[in-house]
């Protein structure tokens, strides 16, 4: 018995739709597309998301965003709160780690060049849970003597230069701003946000022991947070 197609007839088997690969692939996309968003969209949601919430920002269904909410649960990507809502999981926080010493050596040019132009230890400063984090520090080479920081140290985003400039930083500015005592008495710091990653808050900056030429080293560290930009998106 001859079983293949003749001619005008639909190349497709009992249970399949005329729909091929590409429809196939194309709906694949728009589940992830929507996936991601919907991860950003409870990302930036201090408070949480119900479903109905993230439905009507994404433009869908509640019951395809219990959908996405499903498989983004099952891998630890979202989480439901007590009150039903919808928080970033620990999953997301396992790939920021994977993620953070690309991020670190993305920036260690650019932080090795700011730490010898100043004379101070330059850092690069990334939000994580809230705080500011130290995520690459490096210590200038020539100086007798300069601010110990360390790389894990945290602090509040509303202290310090490197918070207050991501902080700046949400809401478009870009210039450097500079700090005295505020983590550490007798500290001096500068810092500027780092513009245009996407998924990324961070800043740029210098500590030192004395105080800085705002003009000098804002500048210094406005053109490491430009590079390390650069270097990263």
């Amino acid at each position: 018995m001859d079983t293949s197609a003749r001619a005008g007839e639909p190349l497709t088997r009992p249970g399949e739709t005329a729909a091929g690969p590409a429809a196939r692939g194309g709906e694949t996309a728009q589940t992830l597309d929507r996936g991601l968003r919907l991860l950003h969209l409870v990302a930036d949601a201090p408070g949480g998301l119900t479903v109905t919430e993230a439905a009507n920002r994404l433009g869908i269904g509640r019951a395809a965003v219990y959908r996405l909410v499903g498989a983004l649960t099952g891998h630890g990507m979202l989480r439901r709160d007590g009150d039903g809502r919808l928080r970033l999981g620990a999953g997301v926080l396992h790939l920021a780690r994977r993620a953070q010493p690309l991020l670190a050596e993305g920036a260690l040019p650019a932080l090795r060049r700011l730490a010898e132009q100043a004379g101070a230890t330059a850092h690069l400063t990334v939000v994580e849970g809230g705080e500011g984090v130290a995520l690459a520090v490096v210590e200038p080479s020539w100086t007798s003597f300069h601010v110990a920081y360390r790389a894990g140290s945290r602090h509040p985003l509303e202290r310090g230069a490197a918070g207050r400039a991501i902080l700046a930083g949400r809401s478009g500015a870009a210039g450097p701003l500079s700090t005295s005592g505020e983590l550490q008495s007798g500290a001096y710091g500068v810092a500027a946000p780092v513009l245009g990653v996407p998924g990324l808050e961070a800043s740029v900056g210098v500590v030192s022991l004395a105080p800085l030429d705002v003009d000098v080293v804002g500048a210094q560290v406005a053109a490491a947070a430009t590079a390390i930009a650069a270097a990263l998106s």
